[in-house]
């Protein structure tokens, strides 16, 4: 990220710039996911019940939010050298966004395995994935300055880099917000998981069924469900907690059960 900075800045070249920023966005997102990664294993308390887990979440907000900044800075930046581009030495950029590259393959890998369970460090893998087309596009504008002169090519790529970020920053932090409104999780249909609980034999009812997620992989749910007098309650509660778990992945329910005579007690006025 340094060097990037240093030598885009050196010989004024915007997709450097504009791959370094990108890359400093990514050292203050992988900050903030160690940070919440730590804070989410300490121990829950009597008064955080569900630990830090929600942190996670946080930090891949903060990280969407950082990329919709470098995004836009650097689209007003080309728009602005479109008008008069600057000669800009192909060389250094060559170099420079190589070794880039070759880094960002690395930290790619690494990253990886964990992408596919945390939603943070997935939103530090996209990042990671975004650095290394942008590094290939720094190349590419490189070649094109090398063999041809074509001073376009570095606000060109630039803006591309830009435009590249935004919709996979969109999609995490759209996921990012689900999370933190406690929206139910988009892969399970709300009306299908009733359908379900009221297939249970011995359930006449459900009400009051909420389900969120806590954090990535950790889905939780709750309600009441109204078991009829010829059923015994255990049973009938084991039922829904194997359909809960074993359909719907979720492993943190809180299930009421109540008789069918059962009326809720008056509000006070």
């Amino acid at each position: 990220m340094v060097v990037e900075f240093v030598v885009g800045i050196a010989v004024n070249s915007l997709a450097l710039i504009s791959d370094a920023a990108h890359m400093a966005t990514d050292v203050i997102g992988l900050g903030m996911a160690l940070a919440a990664i730590t804070l989410a294993n300490r121990p829950a308390t009597l008064q955080r019940t569900f630990g830090l887990y929600r942190l996670e979440v946080l930090a891949a907000l903060a990280n969407g939010a950082l990329l919709f900044g470098v995004a836009g800075y650097v689209i007003v930046e080309a728009i602005q050298r479109f008008s008069e581009p600057p000669d800009v030495p192909g060389v250094p950029l060559l170099v420079v966004s190589t070794i880039g590259l070759l880094i960002n393959i690395v930290s790619f890998r690494l990253l990886m395995a964990g992408s596919r369970e945390s939603l943070n460090i997935r939103g530090a893998y996209l990042e990671i994935l975004a650095d290394l087309l942008g590094s290939v596009g720094v190349i590419a504008a490189a070649v094109v300055l090398l063999t041809t002169g074509w001073a376009y090519a570095d606000p060109i790529i630039g803006v591309s880099i830009g435009l590249f970020i935004l919709p996979r920053t969109w999609r995490l932090s759209r996921q990012a917000l689900r999370i933190l409104l406690e929206v139910a999780p988009p892969h399970i249909d709300l009306r299908d998981l009733r359908a379900a609980i009221l297939s249970i034999d011995g359930v006449v009812d459900v009400h009051d069924l909420h389900v969120w997620t806590v954090t990535s992989g950790l889905e939780a749910a709750s309600g009441h469900i109204v078991v009829s007098p010829e059923h015994d309650y255990h049973g009938v509660l084991d039922e829904v907690l194997i359909v809960l778990r074993d359909e719907y992945s979720i492993d943190h329910p809180t299930i009421q059960c109540e008789p069918m005579a059962f009326e809720e007690p008056p509000r006070a006025v």
